[in-house]
Order: structure tokens, then sequence, then C-alpha cells
């Protein structure tokens, strides 16, 4: 269930129905606004009595029963978007779910130091914020590239520094989280690893944000109750990811369920973002799908970019090369521009 309290309800007031909550055996979580508080209240079993004597409490406004067993990642918790900022504001940083339309890009898996340095330079010439590419690779095969582990964590940190973007890599292991957290800006859940629930656990306290892929045959419920696991253990900061799904279709490397970005959007307040490389495994069918997520209402793109797709170790056939990301991003403009409009527009709805 949701508490609303009264506008400037005091420190006291708060921690009173905060305990009275707690009273009753249910786990709290609370935003906390300029003039409002707003409790989340879950748990197992029927809430009633519960419910009945915070109503009782003068400094409560409102309590409402939420319907969706995903309670803190649901619209219903939080009608506004969540805005998740990466780099630190002290960097100025990047922010996704705001007014920004964010694109993540770089190659599948980290190489060498040659490699990544000019696809970092690539990429962030063309107007990528983030800089993904993989340490650490889950691969279907035993024998294939696994990945350079640290030492493309080193070489990630090394293209940060150079050219300022932020970095998202992926995280196979609860184990690693410490380790990858010390050298990434955002942790990336891949899709077999989506119901890895001890991983997810760990999520929730690695202090970064998490970009959480759909799972190869995931349903959106199943997604939205992957990212309720890593909200639930502490971690408000998730992003959502469409990468496609397994389907009878054997056209493109899996079938891009395009419309579950705008029912995610009426579903959760997290951010959603769209991967046009792994949901059609063909290079120039990218810039199609990226504008179609664009126009849907995606808040960016995570792009799969080599400086020579030809010779890339993994993923090659659905990697752009440098120059094709540039024309991209480039035809990308007049679509962003739109989107940026009608994302003001959704604000001030918002905000009343």
């Amino acid at each position: 269930m949701i508490i609303s309290m009264k506008l400037h309800s005091s420190r006291e007031q708060i921690d009173a129905v905060r305990n009275t909550v707690e009273h009753f055996g249910y786990k709290v979580h609370s935003i906390e606004g300029e003039e409002r508080v707003v409790i989340g209240v879950v748990g197992v079993g029927d809430v009633t009595a519960c419910m009945e004597s915070v109503e009782a409490m003068p400094q409560v406004e409102k309590v409402v029963r939420i319907s969706a067993p995903y309670k803190f990642v649901s619209r219903e918790f939080r009608t506004a978007k969540t805005r998740i900022r990466v780099n630190g504001p002290e960097k100025g940083g990047t922010e996704i779910g705001g007014d920004q339309f964010v694109v993540m890009a770089g190659p599948c898996s980290v190489e060498s130091e040659q490699q990544i340095l000019a696809a970092a330079e690539g990429v962030a010439q063309a107007g990528a914020q983030l800089l993904r590419g993989g340490a650490f690779k889950p691969r279907t095969s035993p024998y294939d590239f696994q990945g350079m582990e640290e030492a493309g964590l080193k070489l990630l940190q090394k293209a940060k520094k150079i050219t300022g973007l932020a970095i998202i890599t992926e995280v196979m292991s609860d184990r690693d989280v410490p380790l990858i957290a010390d050298y990434a800006d955002v942790l990336q859940v891949g899709a077999r690893n989506m119901q890895n629930f001890m991983l997810l656990k760990a999520l929730g306290k690695c202090g970064r944000p998490v970009l959480l892929k759909r799972g190869l045959s995931s349903t959106v419920k199943e997604l939205l109750m992957s990212a309720e696991y890593i909200v639930a253990h502490g971690n408000p900061d998730v992003i959502l990811c469409e990468r496609g799904i397994r389907t009878f279709e054997t056209v493109t490397r899996n079938t891009c369920d395009i419309a579950a970005i705008p029912a995610l959007n009426e579903l959760t307040h997290l951010p959603v973002i769209l991967d046009p490389s792994h949901a059609t495994g063909k290079r120039s069918l990218v810039p199609a799908l990226s504008r179609a997520g664009v126009a849907i209402g995606a808040d960016g793109l995570i792009v799969e970019v080599h400086p020579q797709p030809e010779r890339a170790i993994s993923d090659g056939a659905q990697s752009l090369d440098v120059p094709q990301f540039a024309a991209m991003m480039r035809d990308l403009q007049p679509y962003i521009a739109l989107w940026q409009q009608s994302r003001k527009v959704e604000v001030a709805a918002a905000a009343g």
C-alpha cells in the first residue's frame, strides 16, 4: 500500500507512521520530497488492519492499496518518472529518465587497448553519453571468448579518463559486484541473468545504477519483478532494457517487442531503453529500429559499435562501425528533437 503524508509533516509524525507499519511486520520504503512524503509498504498477508490503523493517524492524508505484485517499481507507488544521475552531479553527469535522450554505445567486448580507445573516441565524437563494453562476457559456448575481466575494466577506466564518457559494463556474478562497482558507473545485467536472484539482491546494495535487460523468454511482468528485487534490496536506480525476445521468427536474431516500451512506461516509473543491436542481430536494421525506439518513447538506446566489426571477437554482424554510428546519430536528431518536445509536455502534465 501507499501512504501519503499531509503537507509539511514533521519528522516525528513520519517516524510515528513508519513505526506503526513496522509493528504490523511490514517493510517501509519512503520517497521524501521538499513538501510531501510518500511511504510505500510491502509484505505478506492482509494489510487491512494496518491500513485502518494508519488511516486513523491525523498526519496521514490517504492510504491506497497497490494492486501490482511489483510494489516499488509500479506507477501506483510513484507517478513521476524516476530520473537516474550517472557519472555524478559534480561532473555534470548524464540523467536518464529526464529530458535528455541518452545513447550508450561501444563494442560487445573489450578486446584490446587500441580497440576500446578507438571505439570510445568515435562514439564520444558522435554524441554518445556512455561507453559500453564487456569485460566479463556470458557466452553460449564455453569455448568462446569470455572477456578480459579486470584487465578489461582497467581499459574501460582509461577510456573514460580520455573521453569523459561514463562506463556501463556487464556483471555476471554476485561475487563480482564489488569489483565492477569500483570501475563502472552503471552495472548491466544481461538477458541470461535477469532472474539470477542472488545477483539482483547484491545489486540492491552496490551503490550504482543498474541496467536490467529483459530475459530471452521473459514476460514484461517477470522483468518488473526482477527490477523489484533490486529496488526492494535498497537500490532505486534501475533502468529497464528491451532487447528482443525469443520467438519462432528466424529472420532476425531476436524479435523486438517494441510495444513493450510504451507498456512499461504505463506500468512503471523506471526509465526504459532499447537495445536495437541484440533485438535484430543485423547492423543494417539497427538505424531503423533506433528511430522506432525514439518515436515510441524509449528514454535511450544501447548500441553496439566496433572500430572494425569484421574483426570483432563477438557480435560483429550486429555492430555498427564508427562512421555508420555517426551517421545514425545525425539522422536521429530530428526524432530526438520531437521526443524532447513530447517529454516536456509529459512533465508539465504530470506537474498539473
